[in-house]
């Protein structure tokens, strides 16, 4: 099973940008998708965006296209998602996920990171 750790969290001000880094445990993941995910207190956790890590191909909330970008560094194994134009209902736990590409499906989870966009 493969280990996330993410990183990269923080407080920032409305319209200011944070970059997450998810690190693996495993040299090669091809065949996975990965993702992000958030939750605040009180609602279901939510997709964000997920990028398959082979191709590269991508996809994204409708809320956070044109303001995330989701990327990969295979050399690492690395995911980042790059968050700019942060508005206050971006805050929540961001969590990194892996699962095998085109099952929608993720059975390894990172213990979150806090993201926190001030008004």
């Amino acid at each position: 099973q493969v280990q996330l750790v993410e990183s990269g969290g923080g407080l920032v001000q409305a319209g200011g940008s944070l970059r997450l880094s998810c690190v693996a445990s495993e040299p090669s993941l091809a065949g996975y998708d990965l993702a992000w995910f958030r939750q605040v207190p009180g609602k279901e956790r939510e997709f964000v965006a997920a990028i398959e890590w082979a191709r590269g191909s991508t996809n994204y909330r409708d809320s956070v296209k044109g303001r995330f970008t989701v990327s990969r560094d295979m050399a690492k194994s690395t995911l980042y998602l790059q968050m700019n134009s942060l508005k206050p209902e971006d805050t929540g736990v961001y969590y990194c996920a892996a699962g095998p590409t085109g099952w929608h499906s993720y059975g390894a989870w990172g213990q979150g990171t806090q993201v926190t966009v001030s008004s």
